[in-house]
């Protein structure tokens, strides 16, 4: 059994809470059977190692004992031979590109006692095993890393109790809709939202911020994030496994299942893999009659290189990622971004930051202002989106009428039940559709929404909204990356999303459009043969997000089914980092074309050179050293994407 095939799963506590981040760290790197078997191989190959050593210096000094050389040979190649025979064994009913390997190995272990070559019986699984355990302590790192992000929210947490009082409680024991108290020096245990206070964090460790970042209420924190200065209280909004943190440690460990295609390619025909390898190997000692020659080809085509190729890429890419502030769902979207040729953005709280402010209302004749706005922001109340946030904002809550039967409509407004008669808010088409006319628009910049009760429009509710200072940049960013195709899509007015496009640089504009619309649009450009990635925060953006070739959510401040629709989302609202993804997508996909390049070069020209007679009588040992020196470079190579770092540059 291979140690890279067995993660530990994810824990849960008995009442099916995930207990997240902090309860994977306790676990152990290596489960006790996984030890075991390590220390097995460890052992029997150091006790092999030693027993060649004896061997060869009765062959050096007592040539005339050649029975008791081989017969310590012969020892040495049995206790070898235990671990590689069971684990050839037990690949046998689960094929794969690692039981391949096991298989050839004990091939060429059997193929030597055969002949009775003993010394090569011996030395040739011991540098096969030293390569093994090598390979399966650069996986090893991956669960380090995992630990390491773990033990970020392992300590206990203050939480505040209705009453006013503080208890500290285990954070596998916090949930959702908890208030903790932070303070200066300690760790935020979960994500959540400020409620109470003002300071600083250090969130370097999780979005690649090179500088504190300052908070107050209302603002969204992650676990992981220091808190420098300053007492907060945080309304916790996900806890263990659904926190950004505890996604990323998730990633890592399906990382380790990445396999590009031509890795899916020989696995799906590993079968037909052994048995070319077998004809080849029988072909060469057929004609050559070089029985060395026949176990380097067996040696040679184990496909070590090829099996961590992607393994490793992606858990580096992913770690990369996560300190440039990009939670990235999934190691397959890492080939989707690089293919990407078009962008597709939302306007509000995307392109705009969705901190919309109320700026005024336009009542119509008759109605009072002020009674206009308590109805609109009682019915915005009921809404996360960002226009309805912000017409509640626009009274305190005890002004805020109650409210009966409220409903969201998705792309329109919101409904609901006062004082027996119905009232709305939203666009312009949610009145349309209730059969209530509705005055032109105002001639206003900025976002609008109307207001009705009891089948009558009473005025529209103004805002305004600013750019985000990384859009632009951002824009010009993409086209410096040759993707020219770059859509704005928004519900937003004809006239406010043109200016809005103008001022960034996007030509494409789709406005007023419903959820479905924008799908539809999607989807036209998938038709066109373009790949899109979809850009969105919001309940509207969700369709649009899924139909993409790749969907980004605005992870900061998107709405929870705008972030589970999405492939990848971004932990800061710098929308620099969608270039960043790319790049760093295209410099992924490089790398695992290097590193299957390496294994397959190895792997073929070995066996080429193997089945000819190049490497001589040593040849079966000079193959596996130079196996292992294949794998070695694919891991090196991979390492090198640690390297790439744009948030100073994006700090600049």
């Amino acid at each position: 059994m291979s140690l890279t095939q067995t993660l530990p799963s994810p824990l849960t506590d008995p009442r099916g809470q995930a207990a997240g981040a902090a309860a994977a760290s306790d676990q152990p790197l290596l489960e006790k059977t996984e030890r075991i078997i390590l220390g097995l191989r460890i052992t029997l190959a150091l006790a092999a190692f030693c027993l060649l050593v004896v061997a060869g210096s009765i062959r050096l000094f007592l040539p005339a004992d050649t029975g008791i050389s081989d017969l310590v040979a012969g020892v040495a190649a049995a206790l070898v031979a235990i671990p590689v025979l069971t684990e050839a064994w037990a690949s046998l009913r689960h094929p794969s590109l690692h039981g391949i390997t096991d298989r050839l190995v004990a091939l060429a272990l059997v193929a030597c006692w055969a002949t009775g070559d003993l010394m090569t019986a011996a030395f040739l699984p011991i540098v096969m095993t030293l390569g093994h355990i090598l390979e399966e302590r650069s996986m090893l790192g991956s669960r380090e890393a995992v630990q390491a992000l773990g033990k970020l929210t392992e300590s206990d947490a203050r939480r505040l109790l209705p009453d006013g009082s503080v208890e500290m409680v285990p954070t596998a024991n916090l949930r959702t809709g908890d208030v903790i108290e932070l303070r200066a020096g300690e760790r935020l245990p979960a994500d959540g939202i400020v409620r109470r206070g003002v300071s600083s964090l250090d969130m370097a460790s999780l979005t690649g911020e090179s500088v504190p970042v300052e908070v107050h209420e209302n603002t969204t924190v992650l676990a992981g994030a220091m808190n420098i200065d300053g007492l907060l209280q945080v309304e916790l909004t996900r806890v263990g496994e659904s926190t950004t943190l505890g996604r990323i440690i998730n990633l890592m460990r399906d990382a380790e299942n990445a396999k590009p295609p031509v890795t899916r390619l020989l696995d799906r025909y590993s079968g037909q893999y052994m048995t070319l390898v077998l004809l080849v190997a029988a072909g060469t000692w057929f004609v050559t009659g070089n029985v060395p020659a026949m176990l380097a080809v067996l040696v040679a085509s184990c496909p070590c290189a090829l099996v961590l190729a992607a393994p490793a890429t992606a858990i580096a890419a992913i770690v990369v990622a996560a300190r440039h502030g990009i939670l990235i769902k999934g190691s397959a979207f890492l080939e989707q971004l690089s293919d990407v040729t078009a962008v597709v953005f939302d306007k509000t709280g995307t392109i705009t930051t969705g901190s919309l402010q109320l700026e005024g209302t336009r009542p119509v004749r008759g109605m009072d202002k002020d009674s206009l706005r308590v109805l609109g922001a009682s019915l915005g109340a009921a809404s996360n989106h960002p226009l309805s946030r912000a017409a509640a904002e626009g009274v305190s809550e005890k002004e805020r009428l109650i409210l009966e039967d409220t409903r969201e409509v998705g792309g329109f407004g919101v409904c609901a039940t006062y004082d027996g008669q119905q009232v709305a808010l939203g666009r312009a088409d949610l009145f349309g559709g209730l059969g209530i006319d509705v005055p032109p628009a105002p001639d206003h910049d900025g976002p609008i929404a109307g207001v009705s009760m009891g089948g009558k429009f009473l005025g529209w509710l103004l805002f305004s909204d600013q750019l985000r200072p990384s859009a632009a940049l951002a824009v010009h960013d993409l086209k410096a990356l040759g993707i020219d195709r770059l859509l704005l899509l928004t519900g937003d007015r004809d006239n406010v999303a043109r200016h809005v496009a103008t001022e960034i640089g996007i030509d494409d504009v789709y406005a007023e459009m419903l959820p479905e619309e924008k799908m539809a649009v999607v989807r036209r450009e998938i038709r066109s043969g373009f790949r899109p990635m979809v850009v969105g925060d919001g309940i509207n953006d969700t369709l649009a997000l899924r139909a993409g070739a790749v969907g980004v959510a605005m992870g900061s401040q998107g709405a929870e089914v705008a972030l589970a629709s999405a492939d990848l989302a971004l932990m800061t609202n710098d929308l620099r980092r969608l270039g960043t993804c790319i790049r760093l997508s295209r410099q992924c996909r490089r790398t695992i074309s290097v590193n299957v390049a390496i294994g397959l070069g190895f792997t073929f020209g070995l066996t080429a050179l193997a089945s000819v007679g190049v490497l001589g009588v040593e040849a079966p040992i000079i193959a596996a050293l130079l196996h292992n020196l294949s794998t070695f470079l694919g891991l090196g190579n991979a390492g090198r994407l640690l390297l790439f770092d744009e948030t100073r540059q994006q700090a600049a």
